[in-house]
């Protein structure tokens, strides 16, 4: 199961508010030896945000969506997950205890407007204000606050998938190849990605401020494999007669 985030929020791609939690998911995953799939950023346009869930929906991954889950009218999330899904909205009542708990009568008439979720949603308890995000279909809907967002994401990882752990590469080779541009590589990568198709491979190719070009490699994948890979690869590139460096690109 691949995992991904989806970030809604006009203020997101207008600059007007940086985002944080594609580097705290990042950082929460590794913590787990885990990693990010894909992120995407979408703005508050209901359709749009319908048709990344229905993709999202279909791929059977594991998501996050931060943000527009509230109850003002540039919030849609809650309602584009119910269409994404073809479901109804419903007033769950585990979300209308959480939120009739936290503010009493003056959870009515506006707060308990977030107690409608899509039919067959899993409350998600919010520990800062009570006001609780909600699982659909492993889609996981939590506030754009981080305060709030990111302990929710920790429960949901430690009660609904205790068992995702370990599942990273076990292993990450890095290393730079001088005064080269990839072209002159490329047969070899072609060959490298069909001998070792089960090794994660990569190639960033950079320009430096003295005008010199060079490549930055990194292979992951299981120990040994990754070990096997490494020694193969640095050694065509050294019978071709290229200088290599341990390590990313340092200017």
């Amino acid at each position: 199961m691949n995992i991904g985030i989806l970030i809604i929020g006009d203020e997101i791609l207008s600059g007007k508010r940086k985002d944080g939690h594609f580097a705290h998911v990042v950082e929460a995953l590794a913590s787990r030896r885990l990693e990010l799939a894909w992120c995407r950023i979408a703005g508050d346009v209901p359709a749009r945000i319908v048709q990344n869930l229905r993709e999202t929906y279909a791929s059977g991954d594991l998501v996050f969506s931060f943000g527009g889950i509230g109850a003002t009218p540039d919030d849609h999330t809650r309602q584009c997950a119910a269409e994404a899904a073809d479901v109804a909205m419903q007033r769950h009542p585990d979300a209308v205890r959480e939120i009739e708990a936290q503010f009493g009568a003056e959870a009515y008439p506006r707060r308990i407007l977030m107690a409608d979720l899509p039919a067959g949603s899993v409350v998600i308890p919010n520990p800062v204000n009570r006001v609780p995000g909600f699982s659909l279909r492993h889609h996981h809907f939590l506030p754009g606050f981080p305060q709030m967002a990111w302990p929710m994401m920790e429960w949901v990882l430690d009660t609904h998938y205790p068992e995702m752990r370990d599942l990273a590469p076990e292993s990450e080779e890095i290393f730079t190849v001088l005064d080269i541009s990839e072209s002159y590589l490329l047969d070899l990568m072609n060959d490298f990605v069909a001998r070792y198709p089960d090794v994660r491979f990569s190639s960033l190719p950079h320009l430096g401020v003295d005008g010199v070009r060079r490549i930055e490699f990194g292979l992951k994948g299981r120990h040994a494999l990754v070990a096997e890979a490494l020694g193969f690869l640095q050694g065509e590139i050294a019978q071709r007669g290229y200088k290599m460096q341990a390590g990313r690109v340092t200017e």
